[in-house]
């Protein structure tokens, strides 16, 4: 079978924190670093503080858009009364992606132990659009795309991956 063309995949990133701004969005960077690196595109920035409506609003924006292909999150997945990123995101999914956060756990118990069942990482899909919600840590960020969605964005990975899905991720929209 011939190898498969690298598909670059149009990709926003958004920060959720009270306490951090563009100058100091670690976590942020690192991530556009990282998919700039794999050779995706970087379809829109932001950050925003933890209010769950403004926080689905921007995803709702994003997923209308169609210059953009998957959200990735930073921040607010934890369990204080402030993280709502998990709940803003699972108030726009069509489709949550349990294996995510499952995997997600599994990477990062390897990486910090039991600590990691702290985090509340997810992933889903709306309107034919890929949302991740990774922990604001630059580590769990880190792992997040080193240890998953590097492979899974990218077309040529095999057995399968989350690129080659895309066009039929809103097929029941256009059935008749």
């Amino acid at each position: 079978m011939a190898e498969r063309a690298f598909i670059p995949v149009r990709i926003a990133v958004l920060t959720v924190s009270d306490t951090r701004g563009p100058e100091d969005d670690r976590s942020g960077d690192l991530l556009v670093e990282r998919l700039e690196g794999a050779g995706h595109r970087l379809a829109a920035r932001g950050i925003l503080r933890d209010d769950r409506a403004m926080i689905a609003a921007k995803l709702r924006e994003w997923i209308a858009n169609p210059g953009i292909d998957v959200i990735l999150t930073t921040g607010g997945t934890g369990l204080t009364g402030r993280d709502v990123t998990v709940e803003a995101h699972r108030d726009v999914y069509e489709k949550e992606i349990d294996a995510f956060g499952t995997v997600f756990t599994m990477v990062s118990m390897g990486k910090i132990g039991t600590s990691a069942v702290q985090s509340r990482a997810t992933g889903g899909v709306a309107g034919g659009t890929y949302l991740f919600a990774l922990p604001g840590s630059t580590g769990a960020c880190r792992d997040a795309w080193d240890e998953i969605l590097a492979a899974q964005l990218d077309y040529r990975h095999t057995p399968c991956n989350f690129v080659e899905i895309m066009p039929r991720l809103d097929e029941h929209l256009r059935r008749k």
